[in-house]
């Protein structure tokens, strides 16, 4: 099979997905924006068609005319060499164009791109491009959900977007040792991975040791029941403002009754299942607690590298992992040229590395070099604690 073909099935399996998120909510749900931070679903839903649209369609011909010129600065998130934006904060007042009228726009789109993929025409860049769009797309799909949960947890309802089963059991926790070594850690292969994830290169770690699991809601328990966040030694100085300025007093959807708002509506809390929805302040101060830290982000990939991995549990698809590692581009990082340049590389200051990829992650979607980043008082993302310790 050519890649063009392959794109394509793919291309349409992965767009159909997302509208499969969508399904079950209503237009007033896909409309919701809870904060600045979170998206409507239906914003996301036009978004990831515009990229397609900007940066493969309207690339590809010079005569393209736009399904709706509007949409040009309307579902523009960041990309300033594009043009004008609407502001971020205010996508929840977008009530036009409608939801319709945004699965239109999709479909619109989907048909357009292919029939360009299905001619055979494109050259390897533009391949890239697409193959590019699918994994923000697949992106897009985690927001989806993270925001979604954050839109509809402030319904007094508690309402359920989806059943979940949650099954956990409790697993000893062990310290596995890795040895002072140099290794290579970044995205290694001709296959697709982000810019930050390049260029592979070496880094020297001295001993460490990483546990073998994430941290449990049993155990963040006991660092609340331990005074946790009203112990300044315990906090950073921004975290400790955070904590104040927020009124903190246990992870983001956390109840005093031992429940928690999941996307299952209100449901108990189970004990050994990792905790979840904590910031980088948060798992850094759990951390000071628990007389440990929080790796380093090559410490992580390390340890996901190892032949005995297997030692692992939850090391990917279960949480986001915070790491003690400033996001920042790896020595001899290239952004791509041009407006789609501006995907990874601007965004490199005053965020922290998260690896390991969460439940709300789609298959397919992540690699041992995946890096994700966020503002370390980020809660409403599917975040978790993995600790670490220097030998």
């Amino acid at each position: 099979m050519d890649r063009g073909r392959a794109l394509s099935d793919r291309f349409a399996r992965i767009r159909a997905q997302s509208l499969a998120l969508a399904e079950g909510l209503s237009a007033e749900d896909c409309q919701l924006q809870s904060m600045p931070d979170a998206s409507p679903v239906k914003w996301h839903l036009a978004h990831s068609t515009w990229f397609f649209e900007t940066f493969v369609l309207s690339a590809v011909d010079a005569a393209y005319q736009p399904v709706d010129p509007t949409y040009r600065e309307l579902f523009n998130s960041y990309y300033v060499g594009i043009g004008a934006r609407a502001p971020r904060a205010e996508r929840g007042l977008m009530s036009r164009p409608s939801l319709d009228q945004v699965i239109a726009y999709r479909n619109i789109v989907d048909a357009r791109l292919l029939a360009v993929l299905t001619e055979g025409r494109l050259d390897a860049e533009m391949l890239d491009r697409i193959e590019l769009g699918l994994h923000h797309e697949q992106q897009h799909q985690e927001l989806i959900l993270t925001d979604l949960k954050h839109h509809l947890s402030r319904n007094p309802l508690h309402p359920v977007y989806r059943n979940e089963a949650v099954v956990a059991t409790e697993v000893p926790l062990q310290w596995i040792g890795f040895a002072a070594d140099v290794q290579a850690i970044g995205h290694a292969g001709d296959d697709f991975a982000f810019d930050n994830e390049r260029p592979r290169h070496r880094v020297f770690a001295e001993a460490f040791a990483l546990a073998s699991r994430l941290v449990s809601n049993a155990e963040y328990q006991a660092f609340i029941d331990d005074g946790g966040y009203a112990r300044p030694e315990l906090w950073l100085s921004d975290g400790w403002d955070a904590v104040q300025a927020g009124g903190w007093q246990a992870p983001l959807y956390w109840f005093d009754d031992g429940s928690h708002y999941t996307l299952a509506g209100r449901q108990p809390r189970a004990a050994a299942a990792p905790v979840c929805h904590v910031s980088y302040y948060e798992a850094d101060a759990y951390a000071r607690w628990a007389e440990a830290r929080l790796p380093t982000e090559a410490e992580w990939e390390i340890a996901a590298q190892a032949a005995d991995r297997a030692a692992f549990a939850q090391m990917t698809g279960e949480r986001w992992q915070w790491t003690h590692s400033a996001y920042l581009p790896y020595p001899g990082f290239q952004p791509a040229t041009g407006a789609v340049g501006e995907y990874n590389g601007k965004f490199m200051i005053n965020q922290m590395v998260l690896r390991g990829g969460s439940c709300a992650t789609p298959q397919g979607h992540l690699r041992t070099s995946y890096r994700n980043f966020f503002p370390p008082a980020t809660r409403w993302q599917f975040s978790g604690i993995r600790l670490a310790r220097s030998v």
